[in-house]
């Protein structure tokens, strides 16, 4: 069935076949329209906003003047809104079963969200050079070599207290001792420190020695504890080391001495020389043995200890200045800025003292711990994987933080905090989720203000409180139907989705409720029922469109910003505004068109069972025969009739005086106050034989029936008593802020005053500061806080790298590659040696191990140990593999050259590694000296082929296999003193700067690490936060453009906008919040949220016809109160983020969003109008000759009545006769359709007495005399002008009473085919159509 056809198939099987009448239509398939003679007074002042078909024919028969082309494109679209309409409201209960059928389905997907909490894939510019740097790291290291690391820092609880002392220290001691007794008990496996730490990699014998290093060799612990002999107790081993009949005791770090066990002659036979010559290249020598002790009174402290005879305290100042190393010195060497904080020295370098201590645990990646366990009997009954691997690590951290915080709870002068990535991802998932009791408080009070705002205590039947709660209830599972579409297409959500989402996304939908609920309730009366959706939405649904529009363009426009997790946001809130506008028009119509039936019913709001007693009174009417004939069935269409008599007495006072501005005119102001009394008079006889069992009628009124007497005082008057419920925005509006606003005064000092606001607010930007806290991002008074909160403060230090890639000649641009790695010693921040040089990174070692094992070669070349072809026994291991190495050709064809033994060199004079053979060498190198690998953090890739152990050293004439060409290598350096964003945004510019200037010469490169991972997202944001608002702003010109047809319309439009975003962007900066993504985004919404703030206004104005101050008063009464509703329904969804744990959250979006929404109202309610009352367009429709409205319409030649007629008197008073007001009788009814009745309707003359007189401290009264005369449409105003000489006349005080009666004669009939009477097929008892007065004080129109 088509649309109009279904609506005429309702119209006529729906027992309402006068609805299809109201719509103009030659055929079916014609959508409905308004009735032709159907005419208000919106539609002669508010034209092009009820009706803009209507204004376009008035300009075409040149009756006005105006926008055509506007006016043409929105009558497409106001009638493509009133066919919906009229569809929805005749398919309500469908349309909210389907609606709430389909919110539900997509509601369903929240089942399927993910959350995102890894910072990379939030924070990360997407398609940008830093995602594919990541990318090219992870896809090469598999996520296998970047170790997690856990914290402990100590600081003191008052300032700048030094914490060098034996006490601190050994506080710091117990600590650490404590983390590394955490265990974990997971999948029935008992997990220690050793489990899960990264421990430094030892070449493989195949011998005992093995198993006794795998045990002996400690994590990698960066601490200050290794300035002293006590460094040794945090390294274990948990279990000791027994080598039976080789050592008296067992073997533990705090009192081994590598050196000396070694080379013991009882147990050298087991110790290769190879483990030698590593114990001396890596300077682990005597150990711990030889370094001072914390406390010399320890018992255990070694006697090699410096002050174990002396009993000295150590000079802890003189010994930690340079840092301290661990227990391989050549190696571990960590600089004083990572392991101390707070640190203060004198001229010389010296360290003073110190505030804080750090020490780090080294752990396992989760693919580094499942590969290391994989084989390992201790997983082989359960199904290891690196998600079991993962779990570990987590627990384990948490139980170590948990473990670390104890050690020093009760201290009364030192904090000891714990910190690790664990504890970092479970903040982001604690930030991450919604809190439930703020989305569901936050909805209570959105729900319980939308019913305060909308219903009517001393009004039940216009009361809409049932409106405004099933309004945010829909609006409510819109937002959840939404995000559930959201998940279902696979958007991720992510901290800023679950924290502000929610509220923000609730308070833009019923702002839209808000507009359309307060438009129903002013409809006019004149309206039809069944139509008064459709015009509904003919009226409000173009604004709604537009704000849906804007708002949606500014938010996909807001995804230019590359930022992953805010992309995420602005997709969802698009996708929640497309949500919100589909239920706006489609769903909460149907809810509209119910509260609209009730209504018309007289049915009380909530309580739609029971009818309003006191909305609209009934005077029930008894009628009855004039005549006593006591034979009514006699012949029934000469039965006696029977009459009524109504008389309606109203009361008005008017003041005229003349205008201030000295003309020659005068004002008549008509004062409020009214008083009207109703009298009816029934001649009433009982027609109790006839057939129908006729019962009483009646006719509705809006009079107050208080007793049986014939005077009954109207309803209204009583109402006077109860002000306090009659106030409403619209009449405050309309009484005093609109005549305020529109003062000349007024609007100066408005402009000013913004004036100044925008030029603070351009003040407020410049303060504004790149950046976002990490503090901010951790609940508020946590240990995590104060863990970040010392970080920051004492441990500026973060860990990078400079990356070379793939396609680069490794072997012949060694050279070039040195050169890059020594361009970073002009990086100020980069940590350096005391010399002032760098680290070394992985070439280095690789070259110094080279030179080694060639003078080792050379040694043995000399003393005849090695020959071309030959290798004796006395040849020492690093001779052995020299003279392997010296061989290599790097040749597939031919591998050895035992020429090259004369002329081969494994490095040259200028340092330059043999080229042919510099993939065999590094094969040699990682295999044979794998510890200055690890400690080199080269992460060379691919991984070189395993040796066999001993291979080298004992074999003559070993084929070593060539590695594969390098496609990732990476140079480790430290960074510090970088506290600031700025600091930050510097260093990342000259590391990229270094990078980019030598992949022009052909290396290729990229720097890598957490600052670039986090802050190179600020290099480009404000770049990008300035397109995306061009943007956003292009495309609202460009949509209220194309909707209004009005350029000028729109520019001013963007303008207030552009100034919103100025000013929030001003306060931003006087509140502290620093621009991040998060800032930026917030900005971007801000101005489709301004959209909402503003445009309601703009097409009020646009819409109404006087001139800019009439237009813009008549716009404020009409969208003041939606606007108001809206802003503050925003900021109660937004109200309960003030009470979230996270900073972050209250200052970041509570305070900026509330900010916004104070801002937005002021310009958008004071501001804006100010603008458009000044230099706002014209009119979209201007009567000719300057007039306030247009001409009233002539109404159509009356129709041959069918139902009554009127009998039409005239006033003899009067020269010329006119015609009154028909009054339109309805619902004459009888309960068989075979019986029809008569009415006859006399409307007999008004009476109007006119009593002037002057004010009362004149002694002087006059009186007017009284004139009787009939009742007119408008007295002609005399166009003479005024006499000067009433410049001196009084102030005259008029009272106009005017008297109506109408008399009701009724007769019954039964001849149904009379074409005097109205037929209708629906059985009713008899009754008189409502003649109800309007609820404006004055005189009413119809008397």
């Amino acid at each position: 069935m088509g649309f109009t056809s279904g609506i005429k198939d309702y119209a006529m099987k729906g027992g309402h076949p006068q609805f299809w009448n109201f719509f103009n239509t030659k055929k079916d398939s014609l959508p409905p329209r308004m009735p032709q003679d159907c005419c208000y007074e919106d539609l002669l002042t508010k034209t092009s906003w009820c009706n803009a078909e209507y204004a376009y024919r008035e300009i075409d028969r040149g009756r006005a003047e105006g926008n055509k082309l506007a006016l043409w494109w929105r009558a497409k679209i106001q009638s493509m809104l009133f066919c919906i309409g009229c569809y929805l409201h005749l398919h309500s209960g469908k349309v909210l079963f389907l609606g709430a059928l389909f919110l539900v389905v997509c509601g369903i997907g929240m089942k399927l969200a993910k959350m995102e909490t890894n910072v990379e894939k939030l924070w990360v510019e997407e398609g940008g050079r830093l995602e594919r740097e990541l990318k090219y790291t992870s896809d090469t290291l598999q996520g296998g070599e970047r170790s997690a690391s856990q914290v402990i820092i100590q600081s003191p609880k008052y300032k700048e207290t030094n914490i060098l002392t034996q006490e601190n220290i050994q506080l710091h001691l117990n600590a650490s001792l404590l983390a590394t007794q955490v265990t974990v008990d997971m999948f029935d496996i008992p997990w220690t420190l050793k489990d899960v730490c990264f421990v430094e990699k030892f070449p493989a014998f195949e011998t005992i020695v093995d198993i006794i290093f795998e045990q002996l060799m400690p994590c990698t612990i960066i601490t200050p504890l290794d300035c002293f002999w006590e460094g040794s107790k945090i390294l274990g081993p948990d279990e000791p080391v027994f080598i039976q009949g080789m050592t008296p005791e067992p073997l533990v770090w705090s009192n081994t001495d590598p050196y000396k066990l070694v080379n013991q002659s009882s147990v050298s036979g087991y110790f290769p020389e190879n483990i030698k010559n590593m114990i001396d290249a890596s300077g682990i020598g005597h150990g711990y043995q030889d370094r001072p002790c914390l406390n010399p009174y320890d018992p255990d402290c070694p006697s090699k200890a410096p002050n174990k005879i002396s009993k000295e305290i150590p000079d802890f100042t003189t010994l930690m200045t340079g840092g301290c190393s661990g227990y391989a010195k050549s190696y571990m060497k960590w600089p004083e800025e990572l392991i101390m904080g707070g640190i203060k020295k004198n001229a010389s370098g010296h360290i003073q003292s110190a505030e804080a201590l750090e020490t780090i645990f080294l752990l396992n990646s989760k693919k580094n711990m499942y590969d290391n366990l994989i084989n390992h009997p201790r997983v082989s009954h359960i199904k290891w994987t690196e998600e079991k691997a993962e779990a570990v690590l987590d627990a384990w951290q948490k139980e170590f933080t948990k473990a670390v915080r104890k050690s020093a709870a009760e201290h009364p002068t030192q904090d000891v905090n714990a910190f690790s990535e664990a504890s970092m991802n479970e903040v982001l998932t604690e930030f991450s989720e919604t809190s439930l009791p703020n989305v569901v408080g936050g909805y209570m009070l959105m729900v319980l203000y939308a019913f305060l705002t909308m219903v009517k205590l001393c009004d039940g039947v216009k009361s809409q409180g049932a409106v405004g709660l099933f309004g945010v209830l829909l609006i409510s599972g819109t937002v959840v139907a939404s995000l559930g579409f959201c998940a279902f297409i696979g958007i991720k959500f992510n901290a800023s989705t679950t924290q502000v989402l929610p509220f923000l996304a609730l308070g833009l939908g019923v702002d839209d409720m808000f507009l359309l609920a307060h438009s129903s309730a002013s409809l006019p009366k004149e309206i039809p029922t069944l139509i008064k959706t459709g015009e509904l939405l003919k009226r409000t649904g173009v604004c709604v469109f537009m704000t849906s529009l804007t708002n949606m363009s500014a938010f996909l426009l807001a995804a230019i910003i590359p930022i992953p997790a805010l992309r995420s946001l602005c997709f969802q809130f698009a996708i929640i505004v497309i949500f919100n506008f589909l239920s706006v028009i489609l769903i909460f119509p149907a809810i509209l068109a119910l509260d609209l039936e009730r209504r018309d019913s007289k049915r009380v709001d909530i309580f739609c069972c029971f009818k309003s007693s006191s909305a609209n009174r009934v005077v029930t009417i008894q009628p009855s025969p004039i005549s006593d004939s006591p034979d009514l069935n006699s012949n029934r269409r000469h039965q006696n009739p029977m009459e009524t008599h109504i008389t309606l007495h109203s009361t008005v006072e008017t003041v005229t005086h003349l205008r201030d501005d000295m003309s020659d005119q005068c004002v008549t102001v008509v004062e409020p106050s009214t008083t009207m009394t109703c009298t009816t008079t029934p001649d009433v006889r009982d027609c109790a034989n006839m057939q129908t069992g006729v019962r009483s009628s009646s006719t509705r009124t809006l009079l107050r029936q208080d007793s049986v007497n014939q005077h009954v005082t109207c309803w209204r008057d009583n109402r006077k008593k109860f002000k306090c419920w009659k106030w409403s925005l619209s009449g405050f509006v309309k009484n005093y802020y609109a005549p305020f606003l529109m003062n000349k005064f007024v609007k100066g000092v408005v402009l000013l005053t913004f004036a100044g606001f925008l030029s603070a607010s351009v003040f407020g930007i410049l303060r504004v500061e790149d950046g976002l806290d990490l503090t901010d991002v951790v609940p508020s008074g946590t240990r995590e806080q104060d863990f970040l909160q010392a970080r920051l403060k004492y441990f500026s230090f973060y860990n990078m790298y400079a990356v070379t890639m793939e396609d680069f000649d490794y072997p012949n641009n060694q050279k070039l590659l040195s050169e890059y790695h020594k361009e970073f010693q002009n990086i100020p921040e980069i940590i350096k040696n005391a010399d002032g040089s760098l680290p070394k990174f992985w070439l280095d070692y690789f070259r110094e191990w080279l030179l080694d094992i060639q003078a080792a070669f050379d040694i043995e070349k000399a003393n005849g140990n090695l020959l071309p072809d030959k290798c004796l026994h006395a040849a020492s291991d690093k001779g052995m593999i020299g003279y392997n190495l010296i061989i290599q050709t790097g040749e597939v064809t031919r591998p050895i050259n035992t020429d090259l033994f004369y002329t081969g060199r494994l490095v040259d004079s200028e340092g330059i590694i043999n080229p042919k053979g510099f993939y065999n060498y590094l094969t040699a190198w990682i295999n044979i000296d794998s510890m200055s690998f690890e400690v080199s953090q080269g992460a060379l890739h691919p991984s070189v082929q395993s040796i066999a152990p001993n291979t080298l050293e004992k074999m003559c004439r070993a084929n070593v296999a060539r590695a594969k060409q390098l496609n990732f290598t990476q140079m480790p350096f430290y960074v510090h003193n970088i506290y600031t964003t700025e600091d930050f945004v510097r260093l990342i510019k000259d590391m990229r700067n270094i990078s980019d200037h030598f992949t022009a010469m052909g290396l290729p490169n990229y720097p890598s690490g957490i600052p670039f991972t986090f802050w190179e997202q600020y290099i480009k944001l404000r770049y990008y936060l300035m397109l995306s608002l061009v943007c956003v702003f292009a495309a609202i010109f460009v949509v209220i453009s194309m909707l209004l047809f009005n350029l000028w319309a729109a520019f001013l439009l963007v303008l207030v906008l552009v100034m919103i975003t100025v000013e929030l962007f001003g306060v931003m900066g006087f509140i502290g919040v620093k621009m991040s993504a998060i800032p930026a985004v917030t900005l971007i919404i801000s101005v489709g949220i301004g959209v909402e703030f503003t445009v309601h206004t703009l097409y009020a104005f646009l819409t109404s016809i006087g001139d800019r101050d009439r237009r813009i008063s008549m716009a404020l009464v009409s969208t003041f109160t939606p606007v108001v509703d809206g802003g503050i329904s925003t900021f109660l969804g937004v109200a309960l983020l003030a009470r979230s744990d996270f900073e972050i959250v209250v200052m970041y979006f509570f305070e900026v969003l509330a900010a916004l929404v104070v801002i937005g109202l002021l310009n958008g309610l004071v501001l804006f109008p100010v603008l458009l009352s000044i230099i706002g367009p014209e009119a979209e429709v201007r009567p000719l000759h300057q007039a306030t409205r247009l001409s009233t319409p002539s109404p159509p030649p009356s129709p041959v009545q069918e139902h009554s007629y009127i009998t039409r008197q005239y006033d003899r008073s009067y020269d010329r006769r006119r015609d009154f007001t028909r009054m339109s009788v309805s619902g004459m009814r009888d309960n068989r359709r075979r019986q029809m009745r008569e009415e006859h309707i006399e409307i007999l003359p008004p009476e109007v007495v006119v009593e002037r007189s002057l004010p009362k401290d004149y002694k002087t009264r006059r009186s007017t005399r009284r004139h009787s005369h009939r009742r007119s449409q408008r007295p002609h105003r005399d166009s003479r002008s005024f006499n000067p000489a009433m410049h001196s006349a009084p102030r005259h005080e008029t009272t106009v009473t005017t008297t109506a009666r109408v008399r009701i004669i009724h007769g019954c009939v039964s001849d149904i085919e009379n074409q005097n009477f109205y037929r209708t097929g629906k059985e009713d008892d008899m009754k008189i159509e409502e003649l109800e007065y309007p609820a404006d004080d004055g005189v009413d129109s119809t008397l």
